[in-house]
């Protein structure tokens, strides 16, 4: 492009289909990163569970993808353990936990103006539902002897932003550690956890609290040496490849899809 910025790869799906017969659950599968993954894994032949809180768009996506839609509020323990037991009894197995749920509102920004239920809000939805995730697909896996957990986290997990999301930003570490603390954890036993890292996504999340803030849209885009957010069929072929058979000696580490953002120093012009 004449604009120095690249355009998004134009794909017609995957060539490939390697997560056949393989079941795999979803968090947040009804919008954004999460619907993309969904339709990815159920393109290679994968099992989808679709979990979502939005009963319209969580039904919507698994009767895409032609796979299951179980009512998901990732805070509550009980219900968190009735999906992944849905998973195994429907499908047989629980192969693949792409556990990507996430917030991002408004009212978390700076430490100096983000009131405490702000923080405890995002810590809930981001961190807690994420541990309470793990631990419910762990023991199937462990029975297994394999299985593949991807805990969306950010590259806001290993760089600093002065245009602060504070609780977004801890969340995001404490998802980061979590994972390699588990990968390390379960390694020997045909286990592998890896953290998501993406850059800014052009999903409707992001494209909500941009378009109230251009400024603010602008402020983050300079910094990404591609001069684009990503797409979410991107990040979507990242969690295919970490669920896969291709990715069998990665583990407990951050992987990310961010278009060069944390190598970056100075960005081309």
């Amino acid at each position: 492009m004449t604009d120095g910025t690249t355009a998004a790869p134009h794909s017609d799906g995957p060539l490939c289909r390697r997560l056949a017969g393989r079941t795999a659950v979803v968090t947040g599968a009804g919008s954004g990163i999460g619907l993309a993954t969904a339709r990815r894994l159920a393109s290679e032949g994968a099992n989808v569970v679709c979990a979502d809180v939005d009963t319209v768009r969580g039904k919507a996506a698994a009767e895409e993808t032609g796979g299951t839609y179980a009512e998901t509020d990732v805070t509550d323990k009980e219900q968190v353990e009735a999906l992944f037991r849905t998973a195994k009894e429907r499908y047989g197995s629980v192969d693949v936990a792409f556990n990507n749920a996430g917030i991002s509102p408004p009212d978390d920004d700076s430490i100096l103006t983000t009131g405490l239920d702000a923080w405890k809000r995002v810590q809930e939805v981001n961190l807690t539902s994420v541990y309470l995730c793990c631990q419910a697909a762990l023991p199937y896996m462990r029975e297994q002897g394999r299985g593949s957990i991807i805990n969306t986290a950010s590259f806001v997990a290993v760089m600093g932003a002065a245009t602060s999301q504070i609780s977004y930003t801890a969340s995001k570490g404490g998802v980061l550690a979590m994972s390699r603390e588990l990968g390390v954890q379960f390694a020997r036993e045909g286990i592998r956890v890896n953290a998501l890292c993406p850059g800014p996504v052009n999903t409707p999340l992001l494209q909500e609290l941009f378009a109230k803030d251009p400024e603010r849209a602008q402020r983050r885009l300079v910094h990404v040496p591609v001069g684009r957010f990503a797409e979410a069929t991107e990040i979507a072929a990242a969690v295919a490849f970490l669920a896969s058979d291709d990715s069998t000696f990665v583990n407990a580490t951050e992987f990310l899809v961010d278009g060069g953002i944390a190598g970056a120093y100075v960005t081309p012009v």
